[in-house]
């Protein structure tokens, strides 16, 4: 019960002990299963001296293919030939390397005019060309670039749509007693690039992204009591969207985006409510003694997710979001299941469940009721899918320091497969999630 108080946002305390979140990342990727394809990616040639060489292409999209875990890349020291054209590729070579597939390219052009990419995707086995694509790119967009490369491979073997050139948003404390701060993050899915979005004294919670990317949802404590914003990413611009009597918290936009799921305690109980934000005019959707909180929307928008202890442990029911609709629980695994939200196919809900003080991330598959962990536990709280279904994000601990973790979910070559990690220098982070596609 106190872990769901604190994830409505009632408890302060979020962090254990103060530590500081930097821009250095470190990311560790654990090796594939014997299951992922197999798949080379040659050092992209570069044709000019004076190029661009802060980004590495090829290592970019290799990382982003081996932190996926559906993909086994080879390691560069193993290539023998580094083939830039289909024309030059000796495919006998690559049969005995045992690689399937095989990406390719070369780099034209210069930091004052742009940069052209010319990339191939090639099967070893039938020597045929899957892809071949040309991608420009200003100076300062060869990473993004990278990442875009990365999802076109992805999504033409595995036919799923990449998630590589989303972001991920996440809370940071940093500093001890009057120089602590709070601050909401936004960094690229891969960790790099964090830029603040806002900073407090006071603590940040609940970050939620609009169904589009552009914005993000939070709670704030600045004020002295929790109220609830939305923030623009590109503008900065923020609203003051809800600020009532007691707790604000907990907000999750809507498929849409024009409503906020909540919880509010503005009647002396928390409960969950519907925002609609051109209006403001909220919703009551549950009335119940028990604490209801931790909202989240099914991607049709026919049912809110919410933890509730209404059955004297916190457990996972759901409900139509309008006033007077009864709500029908879920999880019956376990003496606590929290913190749930829906995959994208709503085949799956990702939860926090926790037995004996040891918290783990379970996927709950809704159809046959069965549910399995994913993580080791013990304090992994705030799961998010990633936006094609693939992938779980959500927060751990690395000795005394907060990581991100990722693990893949879905296919033969996820089985078995332990998470990948982000892990920021000297830093704590928490509360993660991951942005749908960028538009």
């Amino acid at each position: 019960m106190q872990r769901v108080l604190r994830n409505a946002c009632a408890a302060l305390c979020l962090f254990a002990g103060a530590v500081l979140a930097q821009d250095d990342v470190v990311i560790v990727i654990t090796p594939s299963g014997e299951a992922a394809v197999p798949i080379a990616v040659v050092p992209f040639a570069w044709s000019s001296e004076t190029a661009l060489r802060e980004v590495d292409v090829t290592k970019v999209v290799t990382d982003d293919l081996s932190r996926s875990g559906q993909f086994r890349t080879l390691p560069m020291a193993d290539m023998i030939e580094r083939p830039s054209r289909p024309s030059d590729v000796n495919y006998g070579t690559w049969r005995r390397l045992n690689v399937d597939y095989l990406v390719i390219g070369e780099v034209t052009g210069s930091d004052t005019l742009g940069y052209g990419i010319r990339m191939h995707l090639l099967n070893v086995t039938t020597g045929d060309a899957l892809l071949s694509l040309e991608f420009t790119s200003r100076a300062g967009g060869m990473r993004y670039t990278a990442h875009h490369i990365a999802d076109t491979v992805y999504e033409a073997l595995l036919d799923v749509p990449g998630f590589f050139r989303t972001r991920l948003v996440y809370v940071t404390r940093s500093g001890e007693g009057d120089n602590t701060e709070f601050s909401l993050m936004v960094a690229d899915a891969d960790g790099y690039g964090p830029q603040p979005v806002v900073r407090s004294k006071e603590p940040l919670l609940s970050p939620a992204w609009s169904p589009d990317g552009r914005s993000v949802a939070y709670v704030s404590f600045e004020k002295g009591n929790s109220s609830i914003y939305t923030q623009e990413l590109a503008s900065g611009q923020r609203q003051l969207v809800a600020s009532f009597k007691g707790i604000n918290g907990a907000p999750a936009f809507s498929p849409d985006g024009k409503r906020l799921a909540l919880a509010l305690s503005r009647s002396g109980n928390l409960e969950i409510y519907v925002m609609d934000l051109a209006t403001r005019r909220t919703v009551q959707l549950t009335r119940h003694f028990g604490i209801d909180t931790e909202p989240a929307w099914s991607p049709d928008g026919r049912y809110v997710y919410f933890t509730s202890d209404r059955g004297g442990r916190p457990q996972i029911y759901r409900v139509e979001p309008r006033s007077g609709a009864e709500a029908e629980r879920i999880t019956r695994q376990g003496e606590y299941n929290a913190r749930a939200s829906m995959s994208p196919d709503s085949s799956q809900l990702v939860l926090v469940h926790g037995n004996d003080n040891n918290y783990k991330i379970a996927l709950l598959d809704t159809e046959r009721n069965i549910l399995r962990t994913i993580s080791d536990g013990p304090l992994d709280e705030s799961p998010s899918f990633a936006p094609n279904g693939r992938m779980v994000l959500y927060a751990s601990r690395r000795g005394t320091q907060g990581v991100l973790s990722a693990v893949p979910i879905y296919g033969a070559a996820a089985a078995g497969q332990t998470a990948h990690q982000l892990i920021f220098a000297d830093g704590d982070i928490r509360e993660p999630a991951w942005s749908p596609i960028r538009q």
